[in-house]
């Protein structure tokens, strides 16, 4: 009997900067946490809204959604803790230009 792999999505969210500011996401983000958590990212046409709280316009800027995901060895093997990778990816965050935003959520959802 083979075991079946499976995967969970632990984070999800969204990452900008202004359109006239040229920032590549690699120089940030790193593809993976440990042999079994990645990052992907992917560039969206269109902003997830259409204004920021402080009315500023979010067509300005560059959107990215951004998904962490951990692949399971088997159905039975629990998630890792969510907060130790929140904790990695804020700190990366945390380095990236003043202008760069983000919105992270826990997203604990089987793929």
């Amino acid at each position: 009997m083979s075991k079946k792999r499976a995967a969970i999505k632990l984070l999800q969210g969204y990452l900008w900067h202004p359109k006239i500011e040229n920032i590549s996401l690699n120089d940030y983000l790193v593809e993976s946490f440990d042999d079994d958590i990645y990052l992907l990212w992917d560039e969206l046409a269109m902003p997830p809204f259409s204004f920021f709280d402080d009315g500023s316009l979010a067509s300005e800027q560059q959107f990215y959604q951004l998904t962490v995901v951990q692949l399971l060895v088997n159905e039975q093997q629990t998630a890792t803790n969510v907060q130790a990778i929140a904790n990695k990816l804020q700190s990366l965050l945390e380095k990236t230009p003043k202008s760069f935003g983000w919105q992270i959520l826990e997203d604990l959802r089987d793929l």
